[in-house]
Formats: C-alpha cells, sequence, structure tokens
C-alpha cells in the first residue's frame, strides 16, 4: 500500500476532507511505521500491513488531544502480525 493510498484511509478514518493536514499526516505516517517496526515487525507492502500503520497513525492523530492508550484493537492487530510473523520466518 503505498503512502498516498494510506494517506487516503487515514484522512476517512479521521474525517478529514481538507488537504490543510496532508504534510502533518504524511509524517504520522511515517512515525507509526517506524514506530511498529520498533515493535519488531517487518513491515511489507501489503493491504494488511498498509491498515495497521493507518490503525496506528490513527491513534497517534487521536492521542495528541487526549492522553488515550493504545486500543485493545491496535494491540491486538500488532501481536497477532508480530507473533504470525515470528512464527512463520
Amino acid at each position: 500500500m503505498t503512502t498516498d493510498t494510506m494517506l487516503v484511509a487515514l484522512k476517512v478514518d479521521l474525517g478529514i476532507t481538507t488537504t490543510a493536514y496532508d504534510e502533518r499526516l504524511t509524517q504520522i505516517l511515517n512515525s507509526a511505521a517506524e514506530y511498529i517496526e520498533a515493535e519488531g515487525i517487518t513491515l511489507e507492502n501489503t493491504i494488511e500491513d498498509g491498515n495497521l500503520v493507518v490503525m496506528y497513525a490513527s491513534w497517534l492523530w487521536q492521542k495528541r488531544k487526549e492522553n488515550i492508550g493504545m486500543p485493545r484493537m491496535l494491540r491486538w492487530a500488532m501481536n497477532n502480525r508480530l507473533f504470525t510473523e515470528k512464527t512463520n520466518g
């Protein structure tokens, strides 16, 4: 999944229709990918991994306004992805 595609998905998820935040949202997508890789996950150019980055980036955007913990769904998706990678690799 390309960065442009992930940006569109992130904006839909956040309900953002303007391009005013595109640069900042792209930075957040890049940070999300780095944070995920720091957890030991090797991201690939797949829809599943792109969606994982979008979910993480959405959480990063939302937690900047209010200090919310990582959603269980996101933690589960990351753990599932990591376990799958480690047991299949």
